[in-house]
């Protein structure tokens, strides 16, 4: 018998942990990025194709891969959904609490999946500019969510840095 207790996931995580839309590689992408790690469960691949648009830059169509659990497919999937047919400015703006609003709720263990989402955005976009004029609306500095991601993956890093260093000691 299991002593793990389950998540309280809603059932829109459910759902769409079950029917993920825009699931996959894209191989003609504009930009990709990714957020998360391997080693701590939790990854996305963000995957967004650019069309300009006079002076807008517009998501033509997104897709993701991910590695990680329900709330963490469910967040990466509600994103592509939100971003797809809106201007880079516009899906800059898509915070990781709408993320979870738009998931009807996700337990508080999981709120990172929402910020690896709109981490991997936010990087995407970023990535996009980056042998570009800057747009006036993207900010210098990293935003709160960004720099979330970052000392998530860096922790990580640490941790398995310092587990490697045991098990070799210990051989």
């Amino acid at each position: 018998m299991s002593t793990r207790i389950p998540l309280p996931y809603g059932p829109k995580v459910l759902e769409i942990f079950r029917n993920p839309k825009n699931i996959g590689r894209m191989d003609d992408a504009t930009v990709i990025e990714s957020a998360g790690s391997p080693a701590c469960g939790d990854m996305i691949r963000l995957y967004i194709k650019v069309r300009s648009e006079g002076d807008r830059d517009v998501v033509e169509k997104s897709s993701f891969e991910s590695y990680g659990c329900a709330a963490n497919i469910a967040a990466a999937s509600i994103l592509t959904e939100l971003v797809n047919g809106r201007s880079l400015e516009e899906a800059w703006r898509i915070s990781w609490k709408q993320i979870s609003d738009e998931l009807g709720g996700l337990p508080p263990i999981k709120y990172h999946c929402s910020i690896l989402a709109v981490g991997a955005l936010k990087r995407a976009i970023r990535a996009y500019y980056l042998n570009k004029d800057k747009p006036h609306w993207l900010p210098q500095d990293l935003t709160l969510e960004e720099k979330q991601v970052l000392e998530e993956e860096e922790m990580i890093e640490r941790y398995y840095g310092s587990m490697k260093a045991i098990v070799d000691e210990l051989k």
